[in-house]
């Protein structure tokens, strides 16, 4: 059942299921968008949905909404929301995107779309099917740096792609006393691979063009971890550390990697892109810098300069601080939104539901080639 008031009518109604940290960050990015963004339709967060009532009335306070339930389909199903933004576990994206859709809903999904193929083809099916506008929360495209990466690669500043490398490594699994819950369960959190990799295989095709073919290998190294309610032992169904070569479409090669049992790396991820011309390279522990060298730089300043991209021709950052004061992570999330709601409601929706679905593909080849051996066709 509902708990809670209804708020004033007009703008873009929200309503969110899960309320954990993405949820956070989500609800955040609605509160900050007004005071970055001039929208014609401001959001209203106007129902969040958990499953534990307590929990879920404490984050409806803090985060803003108006009210809060414990069925997610309520919140799919009542008719004065109007985007149904998904932050739950990843095993649970599917299901409410499909029925979101069903209800003409528009949908904003956190990656990644699914945990299985099967399951990112039917919501991507659904949506389709339904023509509601999607997106899929790939959010370090909007960082200013990364935007500006894009934009150079695609203006051809450092000449043809050849070479493309990403790597994101954190210590997040490596205590192996971290008890069992939903992350090391392959059906809810998924691997790896598609938990934190999507964010890397996006911005590989979203800067270079689809993926062919990969070669891949994937590690569990604590096999086990103790189920803090019953305290027996559960078996990890989710790879720690997995890492894979990369064939391009357009003949470039590529190197991804990712690891949950780096110890000291809280969040580190890097991508760097070489071309004939030149070389860009992203340090998210910079995230407010580029770093850039071109082979027709003056050879009395060889090696690589760096861009603080908070110049107000940079992307996103003119509607930001001051050159020097920089954006953080939420900013990503602002400027994503802020997109969203600047089309809304008329779309088009940037990146789509078939976006979430052509990076798991991905996901899915380099889970297969991870079991099998040997380089696998992304299909």
């Amino acid at each position: 059942m509902t708990q809670g008031g209804r708020g004033i009518e007009g703008g873009a109604r929200i309503g969110m299921v899960g309320y954990g940290a993405m949820g956070k960050a989500h609800a955040y990015a609605y509160s900050a968008v007004r005071v970055i963004r001039s929208l014609r339709h401001a959001p209203q967060l106007a129902l969040v949905s958990g499953r534990h009532g307590e929990a879920v009335a404490a984050a409806s306070a803090a985060l803003g909404f108006e009210a809060w339930t414990t069925d997610w389909r309520e919140v799919v199903e009542r008719p004065d929301i109007d985007i149904v933004d998904i932050c739950s576990p990843p095993g649970s994206h599917a299901e409410i995107a499909a029925a979101a859709a069903s209800h003409g809903k528009a949908i904003l999904c956190e990656k990644p779309l699914a945990v299985s193929l099967a399951e990112a083809e039917s919501a991507q099916h659904a949506v389709k099917a339904s023509g509601v506008l999607n997106a899929i929360c790939f959010n370090y495209r909007y960082l200013p740096a990364v935007a500006l990466m894009r934009q150079l690669i695609g203006a051809g500043e450092i000449g043809d792609v050849l070479l493309w490398r990403g790597s994101w490594l954190s210590d997040e699994f490596l205590d192996p006393l971290i008890p069992f819950d939903w992350r090391f369960d392959r059906h809810m959190g998924g691997s790896t691979i598609a938990d934190l990799g999507s964010h890397l295989i996006d911005l590989a095709q979203w800067m270079v063009g689809p993926i062919a073919q990969v070669c891949a290998q994937s590690s569990t190294f604590t096999s086990e971890r103790v189920d803090a309610a019953g305290g027996g032992m559960v078996p990890v169904t989710v790879d720690d550390a997995s890492s894979a070569l990369l064939r391009f479409a357009g003949g470039a090669a590529g190197v991804f990697e990712v690891g949950r049992t780096c110890a000291r790396r809280p969040c580190d991820f890097t991508v760097e892109v070489n071309g004939s011309r030149g070389t860009l390279v992203f340090d998210y522990s910079h995230l407010n810098e580029l770093r850039f060298g071109r082979t027709a730089d003056d050879a009395h300043l060889y090696g690589m300069r760096t861009i603080r991209a908070e110049h107000p021709d940079h992307p996103y950052a003119r509607n930001w601080w001051a050159i020097g004061q920089g954006v953080g992570y939420g900013a990503s999330f602002v400027n994503l939104i802020g997109d969203l709601l600047s089309a809304w409601p008329d779309g088009p929706w940037v990146p789509g539901l078939d976006v979430g679905l052509a990076v798991h593909r991905v996901c899915a080849a380099m889970e297969r080639s991870a079991a099998e051996g040997g380089w696998t066709a992304v299909t």
